[in-house]
């Protein structure tokens, strides 16, 4: 791909075209480069934000490429089964009452103690969850078939076979013993593990997949799925709580052969459909928002964010060594009208008004490093106008596109800063006094109040302030057990080992990780018994263990981001913990370093076949593959799971050191503003917001001379980033910006989830002094109370020395 974009086959429109370098007039000249280091100017990434791909696509990274042959496998357990009860028909032909009665026949087979006979039975319910392909003709029918006969098996009482299995499995003591003596593990090592691990995935991704023109059954099975999944009925701990078992015994290397892509998909997909995706956290905060009585949210995040634009990416050193060299070239072409320098810097490319003139003419030219090259070095005065159709205007309106917010805090600081100064006094946390100051002051408040948000977090921190403070009178907390609670209290007990066990999968996972002894190993379920032979079959085995890794890295970057904002909503303390947790576990240069790499090379990545994808591969012929087909991969402008990791990290870093000083400085500290601003090539909105809401949080700690030479960047976060009235983020003239005790923050904060934790879900260290006084002497008679071992065996000795040797005075006593 070169400066223009095109050399990889993308397709380029006019209007792209005409914002590209003018190579023949020499406005500058680029080595050629393999990759995309040097890329100053892409065109848009067609990227639609979601919480999952495609369904083919989602279906088609369960499977590693090595697996292909199982799914032939899978067919003849099915077939020799189905031959035997029914041996005219296929199942296609038969009807429900037969479909039915196979599937109860099948369920069966997996209670028999035979091994052999079980793997078989599971490999034919397998085949049915895959759409009993054989039959069907297109990839749509596959589908069809996959939701009929998926729906069919859990109405018979699937699932709860299979987790009992999954758990004998996991409790496997002699497979576990086995793959820990190994030298080098296989696929044959985990091949029980990954037939029930396909069925469960194929079951949860299938069945959360909506469709209007499901039968009312289908709802009602749905949704009896959804409550199953999420509540404590299988070891009294949702499933989700054993995937989590699973990973932390994995990363502890006792059971090195468990298939971890696929638990990680398991496990993020149940989550997902257990507790909701990106659409349902909105509107369950909306609901949350209207219970407490708070004022709607200003708008709708997911709406704006999809309708921002790309901002042209900052130069690259390159461009700047080029420019630098020309004007040394250009210097004695003489001095330039005072009159062409006014005509040409007249447009002002950031004001409120986000026209497209503005930001195309300027993408090239307003760049972070560079000073503004001079009419004449450009062969020309003014640049040409780019017309426009009129219909491109419509969507996209004047001004910023957020609403600014202010706290409650804000407020409070404005104020007292400002009696100080005039008034020479404080008055506290008092936000409604103004008597004694200017008028400008009385409309900077109104201003100020009119737009304070108070979060459902402030609500909760306060409630729990005063659960702390009065515990006797504060009555008993009314918590709903919702699917979010369920897990929090599920994964409570372990949930910093947790952490660590993903954190260390997605370090092995990264793309910029080297290979170490001591790191895990995460190709357990990709690397074929026998190694390849032949350049072919390691080309493609090559792009099997880079997708691999790209599938686990998407998994996991899913599960934390949507952990975090579901406890977020659910409680402020539990968000905290489990983020406090990943700071702890280094979750913070573990981001970063995974973006300290070519971003855009590893995004236009293609590191799949897609020919050989599941269901593509099992209705069509799979024509022969070569060398050139398989570097050539699909014709695709960037890979679609790459791309949602890198959004979904970017996020987990955001909710990471948002508010948090001591974390903002850890990026400052990781130097993290250099990496994070070549990740801004990569044009696609939604990451370059992300991305400038990180360089917006740790700019006042960067300094003045790294302010001047980014100005292109500070403008595209006063574009496209949410205004805090009142936050100094460009200068660091607040208080936040002068040096603070970072470890007293988070021990601070360590303290508050200790408290809300020990107080909520510790019920074992209640304080006696708080439990009510029993006054009922039938009631304190009537306990129970165990007495020591000792203490029966001399009974004897104790009624001699405490009661008969004794003289009682029963005139004193009954008195």
């Amino acid at each position: 791909m070169d400066a223009g974009g095109n050399s990889g086959g993308l397709p380029v429109n006019n209007k792209q075209r005409a914002m590209l370098p003018n190579k023949a007039k020499g406005e500058f000249t680029r080595n050629p480069r393999k990759d995309s280091e040097g890329l100053s100017e892409s065109p848009d990434l067609e990227f639609k934000y979601a919480d999952t791909d495609k369904w083919a696509a989602e279906l088609s990274e369960l499977y590693s490429y090595t697996e292909g042959p199982e799914f032939g496998l899978n067919r003849k357990c099915f077939e020799v089964e189905f031959k035997t009860h029914v041996s005219d028909k296929k199942w296609t032909e038969l009807d429900a009452a037969q479909h039915r009665a196979h599937a109860m026949r099948l369920l069966d087979g997996l209670e028999v103690i035979a091994r052999e006979r079980r793997l078989k039975a599971a490999r034919a319910i397998l085949y049915m969850a895959q759409g009993t392909f054989a039959e069907c003709s297109s990839e749509a029918e596959v589908q069809y078939w996959m939701r009929y006969n998926i729906f069919l098996l859990l109405d018979v009482g699937t699932l709860s076979a299979l987790v009992e299995l999954l758990n004998m499995e996991i409790d496997n003591s002699a497979a576990c013993s086995s793959a820990v003596r190994k030298p080098a593990i296989s696929l044959a090592d985990s091949t029980d593990l990954r037939v029930l691990l396909n069925i469960m995935y194929l079951m949860v991704e299938t069945i959360q997949q909506d469709d209007p023109a499901d039968k009312p059954e289908w709802n009602s099975i749905r949704e009896t799925f959804r409550a199953e999944l999420g509540s404590p009925l299988f070891n009294n701990e949702p499933i989700s709580v054993m995937l989590f078992g699973m990973v932390t015994k994995f990363c502890s290397g006792h059971a090195p052969h468990f298939p971890m892509k696929k638990v990680l998909l398991l496990l993020w997909k149940s989550i997902l459909f257990t507790l909701g995706g990106f659409e349902q956290l909105l509107s369950i905060k909306v609901h949350r928002r209207g219970e407490l009585g708070l004022p709607p949210l200003p708008e709708d995040s997911i709406r704006v964010i999809r309708s921002m634009r790309a901002a042209s990416p900052p130069a690259s050193a390159s461009d700047l060594i080029d420019q630098q060299q020309k004007r040394a070239r250009r210097e004695h072409k003489g001095l330039i009208k005072q009159d062409n320098l006014d005509a040409f810097n007249e447009k002002d490319p950031y004001k409120a008004d986000d026209s497209r003139e503005d930001e195309d003419d300027n993408d090239d030219n307003d760049n972070s490093m560079e000073p503004e090259t001079f009419p004449l070095e450009r062969d020309e005065v003014m640049p040409p106008p780019i017309p426009h159709p009129p219909s491109e205007r419509v969507s996209f309106p004047k001004g910023l596109p957020w609403a600014p917010k202010v706290r409650e805090k804000d407020i409070e600081n404005f104020l007292e800063s400002s009696r100080s100064k005039f008034i020479g006094y404080t008055l506290g946390n008092d936000t409604d006094t103004v008597v004694g100051l200017p008028r400008p002051i009385h409309e900077s408040i109104k201003t100020l109040k009119q737009h304070k948000y108070v979060s459902i977090a402030e609500l909760q921190i306060s409630k729990e302030d005063e659960f702390q403070k009065t515990p006797l009178s504060g009555g008993e907390e009314e918590v709903e057990m919702s699917s979010t609670e369920l897990l929090y209290q599920g994964i409570l007990p372990s949930l910093p080992q947790y952490m660590i066990a993903l954190l260390k999968i997605l370090l092995a996972a990264a793309p910029t990780s080297k290979a170490k002894t001591d790191s895990i190993n995460i190709l357990a379920d990709v690397l074929p018994e026998e190694m390849p032979t032949t350049v072919l079959q390691s080309m493609k085995l090559g792009v099997d263990v880079n997708r691999h890794k790209e599938i686990i890295v998407k998994a996991i970057s899913a599960i934390l981001l949507l952990l975090l904002k579901h406890f977020k909503l659910n409680h402020i303390y539990q968000f905290e913990y489990m983020a406090q947790h990943l700071v702890f576990a280094n979750c913070i240069p573990l981001i970063l370093k995974f973006f300290n790499q070519n971003i855009m090379s590893y995004i236009t990545a293609k590191n799949g076949i897609s020919v050989i994808d599941f269901p593509y591969c099992v209705v069509h012929e799979l024509p022969e593959l070569t060398a050139e087909s398989l570097e050539a991969g699909d014709n695709t402008q960037f890979c679609w799971r790459n791309l949602f990791s890198c959004i979904n990290l970017l996020r987990i870093l955001n909710k990471l050191t948002k508010w948090k000083h001591s974390r903002t400085m850890m990026l400052v500290v990781f130097k993290s503003a250099p990496i994070l601003k070549r990740a801004l090539k990569v044009k696609q909105a939604m990451m370059q917001l992300y991305v400038l809401k990180l360089l917006k949080v740790q700019t006042k700690y960067l300094g003045r001379q790294w302010r001047k030479s980014n100005m292109k960047t500070m403008s595209a976060i006063y574009q496209k980033v949410r205004h805090r009235l009142n936050d100094d983020w460009a200068y660091g003239n607040d208080l936040d910006a002068r040096p603070w005790d970072f470890q007293a923050e988070e021990c601070a904060l360590r303290a508050n989830i200790e408290r809300f934790n020990s107080r909520r879900y510790d019920k074992s260290h209640i304080n006696p002094d708080f439990l009510p006084v029993d006054n009922c002497l039938q009631s304190v008679l009537g306990q129970r109370v165990d007495l020591p071992e000792d203490f029966q065996m001399n009974y004897d000795l104790w009624l001699e020395r405490e009661v008969f040797s004794k003289p009682i005075s029963w005139e004193e006593l009954l008195q």
